[in-house]
This record gives structure tokens, C-alpha cells and sequence, in this order.
């Protein structure tokens, strides 16, 4: 799997927020085999630079950061914490969030699509958090952006894959483009539904995080996204709406009267 020519071995990006303790995100991160974390810019450049001992975490164990915008409502607020990521973590990547709604946190697909065309002509890497909108969708292609990431549902609801008919219609409609399930699980087995339907990879935060023990849960979403990826790859069977039976009825012996 590769975003914008990277090659990584694991489907998992972790995000880094609501861990008990800087310890258990280190663990967490261990166990889940993750070789791409998320981190908040407001958080990293905040008062008393709070994100520095997370900073160092991540400079000694060779992890990618994906910077992100969390908690922008607006263009012009996302693409300055965009250029304030850049210059913090000396990356080209960048998670768009710009939020609409507070409630849902239901991103605002007209300024997403205005910011990531602002952003990639400025020479970022966007990984645009959007909704399974095929048309917003083109939208971020056409804007430069060669990642999607589509949410399962809400941000911190566990509620699961809300819409599956149009995640796999965005599957189907992109078949080159990676795309990543961002936001909404709650479950490792709906990590791995999103795989079977031929995602590239899931990023988690909160059901990991406010799990009661974070690094089981880690690496039950490991476990889950491996099994879920080897399933699609098998390309399983369809639905039938008729029993078939699995033993044979040829050579069966006739009983006579």
C-alpha cells in the first residue's frame, strides 16, 4: 500500500488523542503495528508546547506523522494550520478536516474541496476527511488530492459503517485512488467489514484510545484489518438466496422400498 509514493507495510494509521497516559499511547501504538499516527496541530503548538514529549515519542521510533487540521470550521483557518504543521513537523502531508457541524462534526464539503485545492497547488500531500459523496468525491480528485478518506460514521460514535452502500460504491467509482475509512468505529469487526469491502487501510482514534485496555484493542484492530484484507483478497463468495448444500447429492445411495 502506498500514500503519494510511500510505501507502508501496515493498513492501520492510529491517531494519538484521549490516551490515560503517554505510556499507554506508546504501547498502544506498539501493539498495533501502525507506521502512520495522527496528531493535532493545536495540540503540538498549544500552551506550554504540551505535544513535545509526544514529538520526541515519535522522532525516536521512526513513525510518519499525519498532521491535521482538527477543529478548523473554516478555508482560511485549515490551510494556516496546514502551513503551521508543515513548518512543525517538516512534512508535506496533511488530514483536511474543515467542520461543519458541531454536532455530527460533519465535515463542510464545499470549503474541504476549496482548502485542498489551495493546499495541493501549494505543494501539500491532502488526505482530505470527507463523506462517501461520489460527486464531492471527484470534487478532491479534481482538486489534487490522491487519497480519500471517507468516514464509517461521526467521529467518536462507534457506530460502525453507517452507509455500506456508499463506501462501496466509492470503492467501485475509485478503484486507483487509496482509500482510507476515517472516523466512526467502534468494533475490530467493523475494521474489518471496511476491508472486505476493498478498502486500503482504517484510521482509528477513539475506540482504541477509550478502550478499557487500549493496547489489547490495538491489536485486535491489527488482527481484525489483516482479516479483513485477506478475506477481499480471497475474493469471497456472493449472497444466495437459496440454501446450497456444501455435501453432495451425486453417489448418494438410493434406499428402495
Amino acid at each position: 500500500m502506498a500514500f503519494y509514493g510511500v510505501e507502508l507495510s501496515s493498513r492501520l494509521l492510529l491517531g494519538t488523542a484521549r490516551y490515560p497516559s503517554p505510556a499507554v499511547l506508546g504501547e498502544a501504538v506498539k501493539a498495533s503495528g501502525a507506521e502512520v499516527v495522527t496528531v493535532s496541530v493545536r495540540r503540538e503548538s498549544g500552551a506550554g508546547r504540551a505535544g513535545q514529549a509526544f514529538w520526541s515519542f515519535v522522532q525516536e521510533t521512526g513513525l510518519r506523522v499525519l498532521p491535521n487540521t482538527a477543529g478548523c470550521h473554516t478555508v482560511k483557518e485549515a490551510v494556516t494550520t496546514a502551513h503551521m504543521a508543515r513548518e512543525l513537523f517538516d512534512t508535506k502531508w496533511i488530514k483536511l478536516e474543515v467542520i461543519r457541524d458541531d454536532d455530527t462534526l460533519q465535515p463542510d464539503i464545499f470549503g474541504l474541496v476549496e482548502a485542498a485545492r489551495v493546499l495541493s497547488e501549494d505543494g501539500f500531500e491532502v488526505f482530505p476527511y470527507t463523506t462517501e459523496d461520489l460527486v464531492v468525491a471527484d470534487r478532491l480528485v479534481e482538486a489534487g488530492c490522491r487519497v480519500l478518506m471517507p468516514w464509517g460514521a461521526p467521529i467518536g460514535s462507534a457506530r460502525g459503517l453507517n452507509n455500506v452502500y456508499g463506501l462501496r460504491a466509492l470503492r467501485a467509482h475509485f478503484p486507483d485512488i487509496p482509500l482510507v475509512v476515517d472516523a466512526g468505529l467502534g468494533v475490530p469487526s467493523h475494521a474489518s467489514a471496511a476491508m472486505e469491502l476493498g478498502y486500503d487501510a482504517v484510521l482509528l482514534n477513539t475506540a482504541v484510545a477509550e478502550a478499557g485496555d487500549p493496547v489489547a484493542m490495538a491489536r485486535a484492530f491489527a488482527l481484525a484489518i489483516e482479516a479483513g484484507r485477506l478475506a477481499y483478497a480471497a475474493q469471497p463468495m456472493e449472497p444466495r438466496d437459496m440454501a446450497v448444500p456444501s455435501t453432495p447429492t451425486f453417489g448418494k445411495a438410493a434406499l428402495g422400498d
